[in-house]
């Protein structure tokens, strides 16, 4: 069989990287030549063979029955246009490191301001969710110093982390059954009057659930508070047209809120790490002036590294952003959104399975593209091991899913009578980020039906 008939890795694109590098490296035709042919080509061959050897040790997170953590591949232009920069290596820190990048990026962001409802805006591409979470927390104690931030039991860690390399103080507030912050328990953290930033989290990691937006706005209109959401993983969702109800009412409002975090590393097709933070007043950038006359000297326009608490920063992720965005406009309706609404449907088919299934037990219907579920037991200890022997039987027949310990409130078990002998449950879960999970669900749900039935 021939190596093409049997790969699962895409290859076919390199000779596209081909041709971009001739047309890149005829741009620079006035230098003095260069060898072109590595010192040592056999060594370099030994050694990256020896480096592909070792990638085999991996989970397969760019095939369809890898469903279980975030991990989703970058698109292929995305990986040519990273690859194609990398012969450059330009550092979007100062122009004079990456004067073409730093206007790629500075289009590319703006775009995705464009997506939330902003035309003006001020942000830039990070490292990722956390660092972008940083810069947005870290504006807020500049506003508020000293205030406290706030944030829902399901909201990822680094929130609580980041406040205190802030040295903020952090609350955490109870999550209601849907895993959505509780609103009632909010308000009386609010009336204590020291609450500077609310974080709303749009997507949380565990189970995609979507703090209501609209009730947290009126809050902010009564209490003054900041609100900062936390988009890193669902905001590409305002693209889609197959969201719930109360979903909707959320990114119809994002607009409004004061800074947003999106990961393109993400939902984004790109490559890590690769995260956007945005603020909606770019009066916010007074607070990162400094004085840098050895990188800023080159150019009276804005050098991204003036509003940007990182310094080096990979132009190769934003010629990668640019050129996926370019392939594949945010806009409503088109391949990309299209994209993401088979990652919905793939989730409600799955869990629309899982519910007609007697041995399992569904929490709530998913919000995005995120699927939760545990396993009938007496005994929520006898659930959770159950769980686990589900996750390694269903791996040893190549579907690789997830793990996660959540609420026992999520899941009613008064009404199930089921003992309540741990505080928490170990579920199973799957996210299906990748358009193509739509067609395989009979696949996977074939898989997971006979590892359950076994366990």
């Amino acid at each position: 069989m021939k190596d093409s008939e049997s790969s699962v890795l895409e290859k076919d694109s390199l000779s596209i990287l081909r041709s971009a590098l001739d047309r890149l490296d005829s741009g620079f035709r006035d230098l003095p030549s260069l060898a072109s042919q590595p010192q040592d080509a056999p060594a370099i061959e030994k050694v990256l063979l020896e480096a592909a050897d070792r990638l085999r040790d991996n989970y397969p997170y760019f095939h369809p029955l890898y469903a279980g953590q975030m991990l989703k591949p970058p698109h292929p232009v995305a990986r040519l246009a990273y690859a194609l920069a990398m012969w450059i290596n330009p550092n979007n820190h100062a122009l004079d490191g990456g004067r073409a990048s730093s206007a790629m990026e500075k289009h590319a962001v703006a775009e995705i301001a464009r997506m939330i409802g902003w035309d003006t805006h001020l942000g830039h591409l990070c490292g990722g969710g956390t660092m972008a979470n940083l810069e947005a927390l870290w504006v807020a104690g500049q506003l508020r110093p000293g205030s406290t931030v706030v944030a829902s039991q399901q909201a990822h860690y680094t929130h609580s982390r980041i406040s205190a390399v802030l040295k903020l103080p952090f609350a955490s507030m109870p999550c209601d059954r849907f895993g959505r912050m509780d609103m009632g328990a909010l308000e009386l953290r609010l009336k204590k009057g020291d609450v500077g930033a609310v974080v709303a989290t749009i997507g949380t990691t565990a189970t995609g659930s979507i703090d209501p937006l609209p009730e947290l706005l009126e809050l902010r209109d009564r209490y003054g508070f900041r609100l900062h959401a936390d988009a890193a993983y669902g905001g590409y969702f305002c693209l889609a047209d197959n969201l719930s109800a109360a979903a909707r009412r959320t990114y119809d409002r994002l607009f409004e809120v004061d800074s947003i975090v999106i990961d393109p590393h993400k939902h984004g097709l790109q490559p890590y790490g690769c995260g956007c933070v945005l603020f909606r007043d770019p009066a916010v950038g007074r607070f990162y002036k400094h004085d840098s006359p050895y990188t800023y000297f080159s150019s009276k326009d804005l050098h991204l590294g003036e509003i940007s608490l990182e310094c080096s920063r990979p132009g190769a992720a934003a010629v990668a952003l640019w050129a996926t965005q370019r392939l594949l406009p945010l806009t409503k309706g088109g391949e990309f959104a299209q994209g993401l609404q088979k990652c919905r449907s793939a989730a409600m088919a799955l869990h629309e399975k899982l519910v007609a299934d007697g041995r399992v037990m569904t929490p709530f219907s998913p919000e995005l593209d995120i699927v939760v579920w545990a396993l009938g037991a007496p005994k929520v200890s006898q659930s959770s091991e159950m769980a686990r022997r589900v996750f390694t039987e269903a791996g040893d027949h190549n579907l690789h899913l997830a793990l996660a310990e959540l609420p026992l409130e999520f899941y009613g078990l008064d009404d199930r009578k089921v003992e309540k002998d741990k505080p928490t449950i170990t579920c199973l879960r799957s996210v299906l980020m990748k358009p193509d999970h739509l067609e395989w669900i009979d696949r996977i749900w074939h898989i997971l039906d006979h590892v359950t039935g076994a366990v």
